[in-house]
């Protein structure tokens, strides 16, 4: 077997052994007691990391994007206009959604590296009428970590009856999310970020407000991905409407417990305190961060190369080297590197990247003292 690398993309991040352990048990039937235990308590885990007592959730087999599609085709009726706040790749990729659907949408975009300001918002809600307002809380593309808290008032001082998406696949179970005391009508994600699970389900929380707009509207255009459908199904996880994925369900159950193991507060900490001390890391070898220091997300960075070092050459090695990355998407393609640093990440894990990464530099020439990286980070990570 060969040796495995340790994967720091923006997701799927490292999945631990006791999930691997769930996701490899034998497949039960999907209405089994197991089953209706499992998906029940992934059900009920999932409302407290997004820290609701009244919303709904909805896991189903599929990805992120699905996750967008479901949030958007059961709340949005012909009439209504959506404004998509769009700090790169897949903020643009919500506005595509909505050009699928022939949904009347508004793009608000930032510069890359930046995001959409609560005043920017404002201005733009004070103009014109949205039923609904779409944002991505962490931007895998840009690293950057839009201020929905600071949305979510902005919407309701200004824009009250309108619906509050937040795609969170970057952020949930990462970053805070609450779901009732800041007012966000759809929280939507996926199993394999910041919740360190194996990908294939996707997440879908829905406000009590949400559930009432889907119920006032005679039909959506979905059929698989129409939550009236799915709603007996989450109620009651005994009910059929289309197989679900038993084992994946199994490993995510058990990654949601990890999560509340933890503790939330606990566990935001620690995001936060692992991407200071990795970005402090790669400073201390001459890399600098792409996305602007206000809006710096605690799940990923994007890591812009020193002169002299060439992208492709650099993630190459770095995988011979035991570490994967992800290189830059769009406009700064070439340009970056995208590390993810979410889940559950151990120091270890954090203190072996950068050992690989000195390699790395090392092999390719590149001028550094040796060790600065792995000292800094091991010293921050003691503290």
């Amino acid at each position: 077997m060969k040796e495995q690398k340790l994967l720091l993309i923006p997701g799927p991040s490292p999945v631990v052994d006791r999930i691997l352990e769930a996701l490899a048990q034998p497949t039960v039937s999907h209405i089994s007691p197991q089953m209706e235990k499992e998906l029940g308590g992934a059900l009920e885990n999932m409302k407290k990391i997004v820290f609701t007592t009244s919303g709904q959730p909805f896991i189903v087999a599929g990805a992120g994007t699905l996750a967008m599609e479901i949030a958007l085709l059961n709340i949005v009726a012909d009439q209504d206009r959506v404004l998509v706040l769009s700090q790169g790749y897949f903020g643009n990729r919500m506005a595509e959604i909505c050009e699928a659907f022939d949904i009347k949408y508004h793009l608000l975009q930032s510069p890359w590296g930046r995001v959409v300001t609560a005043e920017e918002l404002r201005t733009e809600l004070k103009k014109h009428k949205y039923e609904i307002v779409v944002c991505t809380h962490v931007d895998t593309a840009t690293g950057a970590c839009a201020p929905v808290r600071e949305y979510a008032e902005v919407i309701r001082q200004v824009a009250p009856e309108a619906l509050f998406v937040v795609d969170g696949v970057c952020a949930t179970g990462g970053i805070e999310e609450r779901m009732d005391d800041w007012g966000i009508d759809v929280i939507l994600t996926a199993a394999q970020k910041c919740l360190g699970a194996p990908p294939g389900l996707a997440i879908d929380v829905f406000s009590k407000r949400a559930m009432d707009k889907r119920r006032q509207l005679h039909r959506v255009k979905a059929y698989y991905a129409d939550i009236l459908r799915w709603l007996p199904v989450m109620e009651n996880p005994n009910r059929y409407f289309s197989t679900p994925c038993v084992n994946e369900i199994r490993a995510f159950y058990e990654a949601t417990r990890i999560v509340l193991e933890e503790g939330l507060d606990r566990r935001f900490e620690r995001h936060d305190r692992l991407a200071s001390v990795i970005r402090s890391g790669l400073s201390s070898l001459g890399f600098s961060i792409f996305t602007d220091e206000t809006c710096l997300a605690a799940t990923l960075s994007a890591v812009r190369y020193p002169e002299g070092l060439d992208d492709v050459s650099f993630r190459r090695k770095l995988y011979e080297n035991g570490v994967v990355v992800a290189g830059g998407l769009g406009p700064v393609a070439g340009q970056v590197f995208r590390l993810g640093h979410m889940g559950n990440l151990t120091r270890e894990q954090v203190i072996f990247a950068f050992d690989a990464i000195e390699k790395t530099l090392l092999n390719l020439g590149y001028a550094f003292t040796l060790g600065d990286g792995v000292e800094t980070v091991r010293s921050l990570l003691v503290r």
